[in-house]
């Protein structure tokens, strides 16, 4: 039978970690097609998360402090996977009954297996569906292709969302960075590399998110941009054109938070090292008048 290791990090979770346990431990064909092995790291909660996993009968582990993200745990999870296939949930997702027996329906084709997923902002009930749309039930991406698209930062790609990943233990030695803490653009493209992989094109979880998100905290963009920054420079010898197209688009990342925080001075510093395009220069021109109008009616950054 197939085992499933499914990597959980937990962080003062109480308010949900029930309703992401309880998706994970009924899904359709559990015991009868593939065996799961849950692996919980907790990140030192302080509320009654590591409670709520003793009343489960879960035997979790523990970093030795808070880390600040759920990387460290990640790792300690990964170096206990014994499974065929790894998993790796947040503590707020919520999966679908049928989210492994579709993975493992189409895990003959690629080592790597992804699908869509919903978001769901919890301020205001928005849901979005992040779904490939396709008449088939699944898309076939050969080797590198999905790989080149995340490392020039294409929005048009394969999605590979860490919740809706599925991948070979063969690749279980692939870590996530700790300098940071956060992200896992940099896990993604060591994973994709080389490597051909496939989308299930269904939503397959629910990943819930708060609108007052870390994300926008400035802290938490300006470690992202040093990170992205990072990440691409090891790739330039061998991918020179795609980490170009990155540089731009993680400045304009960055640019247009700060143009969301009506934060101007910045948002021209960042947009002018984003690259030349009609885009960038409307942007530019209203950072010093019509940015208002622009906030109300485009999605400026998310």
């Amino acid at each position: 039978m197939v085992k499933i290791s499914v990597i959980l990090t937990t962080y003062n979770s109480e308010k949900f970690i029930q309703r992401t346990i309880d998706s994970i431990l009924s899904q359709d064909g559990l015991n009868s097609l593939f065996s799961i092995e849950l692996i919980v790291i907790d990140d030192c909660s302080t509320d009654q998360t590591t409670r709520i996993l003793k009343e489960n009968k879960i035997d979790y582990k523990s970093t030795l402090k808070n880390s600040g993200g759920p990387s460290a745990g990640r790792n300690i999870g990964l170096a206990l996977t014994r499974g065929d296939f790894i998993c790796i949930a947040d503590h707020d997702d919520a999966w679908k009954p049928h989210k492994i027996k579709s993975l493992l329906s189409i895990s003959g084709i690629a080592p790597i297996i992804t699908s869509g997923y919903t978001l769901i902002d919890t301020t205001n009930n928005k849901s979005i569906e992040k779904v490939r749309k396709t008449d088939k039930p699944y898309t076939f991406f050969k080797s590198n292709e999905t790989f080149l698209k995340k490392l020039a930062k294409s929005q048009n790609c394969q999605q590979t969302y860490i919740g809706s990943l599925m991948y070979s233990s063969a690749f279980k030695h692939i870590q996530f960075e700790e300098e940071y803490g956060m992200g896992d653009y940099d896990f993604g493209l060591e994973l994709l590399e080389n490597n051909c992989s496939v989308e299930y094109t269904e939503s397959l979880y629910t990943r819930y998110v708060l609108g007052e998100n870390l994300s926008l905290l400035e802290s938490y963009r300006i470690n992202d941009y040093n990170k992205n920054l990072k990440t691409i420079e090891k790739y330039r010898a061998k991918y020179p054109k795609e980490v170009k197209i990155a540089h731009y688009r993680i400045n304009g990342n960055l640019a247009r938070y700060y143009y969301l925080m009506g934060k101007m001075k910045l948002a021209r510093k960042y947009f002018l090292k984003s690259g030349l395009s009609l885009k960038t220069i409307l942007y530019f021109i209203t950072t010093f008048v019509g940015s208002s109008y622009v906030k109300k009616k485009f999605n400026v950054f998310g």
